[in-house]
C-alpha cells in the first residue's frame, strides 16, 4: 500500500512512478463487466474484428477511467479523495497490450477552506504511442491527521 502524501511532500513538476499492467482478454471483459457494458466489443472477439474492424476487444471507457483513478490513489495513499478528472481517449487498449501510466504535478494549492489541490497531468501510453490523455484534480491531506474524505458542503469544493 502506498504510504500517505501530504500536500507538503508535493511539488509542481513531480513526476508520478510509472505504473505497468498486462492487458489479457479477461482484463477486457472482467472490465466490461463491472461497468454493466454488454456491448459485443467489449467481450466478444468475432464481432469486434467482423463488425468494428478492430484486432480484439477493446477496453471500454469506464474501465479507462477506472484505471486512472486506481493510478493517481495508488500515488496518493488512501486519504487521496479525485475531485475531478477529464480525459481524451485517442486510440485503443487490446488484448497483449501493456498499458503504462505516467503522470506529473501541474499545480499545488490550498483552497479557501483548507482543502489540498493537485493538479495532474496523466497519459496512458501503449508502446510509443499514447492512447489516452488525461487531467485530474486530487485532494491530499494538508497535513498529517487531515482527511479529505470527511469534508463535506462549503469545506469540498472540487
Amino acid at each position: 500500500m502506498a504510504e500517505q502524501l501530504t500536500l507538503d511532500r508535493i511539488s509542481v513538476g513531480d513526476r508520478l512512478p510509472d505504473l505497468a499492467i498486462d492487458v489479457s482478454p479477461t482484463t477486457v471483459v472482467l472490465g466490461a463487466l463491472a461497468s454493466r457494458d454488454w456491448r459485443p466489443m467489449h467481450h466478444d472477439k468475432d464481432f469486434a474484428q467482423e463488425r468494428n474492424g478492430t484486432k480484439h476487444v477493446f477496453i471500454n471507457t469506464p474501465h479507462n477511467a477506472a484505471y486512472f483513478e486506481r493510478y493517481v490513489t495508488d500515488w496518493t495513499g488512501p486519504a487521496g479523495r479525485l475531485g475531478k478528472i477529464r480525459f481524451r481517449m485517442k486510440d485503443s487498449v487490446f488484448p497483449g497490450d501493456r498499458m503504462v501510466f505516467h503522470g506529473n504535478v501541474e499545480s499545488v494549492e490550498t483552497d479557501e477552506a483548507g482543502c489540498g489541490w493537485v493538479g495532474l497531468k496523466l497519459r496512458l501510453s501503449v508502446g510509443d504511442k499514447t492512447t489516452t490523455e488525461c487531467e485530474a484534480r486530487v485532494a491530499v491531506p494538508v497535513r498529517e491527521g487531515d482527511n479529505p474524505w470527511k469534508r463535506r458542503g462549503d469545506a469540498w469544493k472540487p
